[in-house]
């Protein structure tokens, strides 16, 4: 039996089927699995914490019994709790500010025609590769109070024996430093890559005109990259509220005492990350602290959408 060959209408409208799903459905399908992904390993857990919330579960009953907002009361009245957000905002600005603003003056370096300019680039990332485990056991040693290399060189300027790990604003110093050192390459190198759209006729420019480098950088090159530098801040910032892994092991390698996830003694570096985990995985209390990893999930959208808005503003007032 021979087929007859399509009228020019109808392979007219076979194309434009085809046409509509290339560019209305195919969209969607690039980005489907992100978003079951994320309903497997992120929504469907968010949703369960809620529920375990509200619930007085522990591993050492099998009777979960529905307490309702019980956790989340006791949680707004736990001094530990509220101690541990002071530790998280503290270290969270500590780290980001000084950490951001020294990314942007290295993007603009390495902006720039230097010798050996990959070299540097590729360098930059070596610190975020390092193992994190590392990192800590490095710079615990160098702010070790005894034989640190820190407080070494602090004698030189008649600066005494400093124990960064006993005080609450020492450790957090200690604890951003570290942060700083792992990040700051990391956005220096988006930022970079954001500098590198920007046109070399406006830095030509301004260079006949006399501006200098860091001129340059302040009319030029942070203008043209404001919607990277507002993407970079609430990255960082949503970074800081979860921070666990430096504290933790800050702890065991300082030898502070008073238990790793108690963040020391005095709970004077204990993070949020830190203590839904001294709850969940040291008291084995998981309604607490699911009540408390959603109250540290609300702080992280507040911080974010804080630092959006006054980005936003910020953007509407300098354009």
């Amino acid at each position: 039996m021979s087929t007859l060959p399509l009228s020019a209408p109808a392979r007219h409208r076979r194309r434009g089927v085809r046409h509509t799903l290339d560019v209305r459905v195919s969209p969607y399908a690039y980005v489907a699995p992100f978003f079951l992904l994320f309903c497997a390993f992120g929504l469907f857990p968010l949703v369960y914490t809620a529920w375990v919330s509200l619930h007085d579960w522990t591993l050492l009953s099998e009777e979960h019994t529905f307490v309702g907002a019980k956790n989340f009361q006791t949680l707004l009245a736990d001094g530990y709790f509220w101690n541990a957000t002071f530790n998280t905002l503290s270290i969270g600005v500590l780290s980001t500010v000084p950490q951001l603003l020294l990314a942007v003056w290295l993007a603009h370096l390495l902006n720039r025609r230097l010798r050996f300019q990959t070299l540097l680039r590729i360098s930059m990332l070596l610190p975020n590769v390092t193992s994190v485990v590392a990192v800590v056991v490095i710079f615990s040693q160098l702010f070790g109070r005894d034989f640190g290399l820190i407080n070494w060189v602090l004698s030189w300027v008649g600066i005494g024996k400093i124990d960064w790990a006993a005080g609450t604003a020492t450790s957090h110093i200690a604890l951003s430093v570290m942060i700083m050192w792992r990040w700051t390459g990391y956005n220096a190198l988006i930022f970079l890559a954001a500098m590198q759209a920007v046109p070399r006729e406006l830095y030509e420019a301004a260079t006949l005109d006399g501006a200098s480098s860091f001129t340059q950088l302040r009319r030029i090159t942070i203008p043209m990259i404001r919607p990277t530098i507002i993407f970079v801040v609430i990255v960082s910032t949503i970074g800081a509220m979860q921070i666990i892994a430096e504290p933790l092991l800050f702890g065991q390698s300082s030898g502070a005492g008073g238990g790793a996830a108690s963040g020391g003694p005095d709970r004077q570096y204990q993070t949020l990350a830190l203590f839904v985990y001294e709850q969940g995985f040291t008291k084995f209390d998981f309604g607490y602290a699911s009540a408390a990893s959603w109250l540290m999930f609300l702080v992280v959208v507040a911080a974010a959408g804080i630092n959006f808005l006054i980005s936003r503003r910020v953007k509407g007032g300098t354009t």
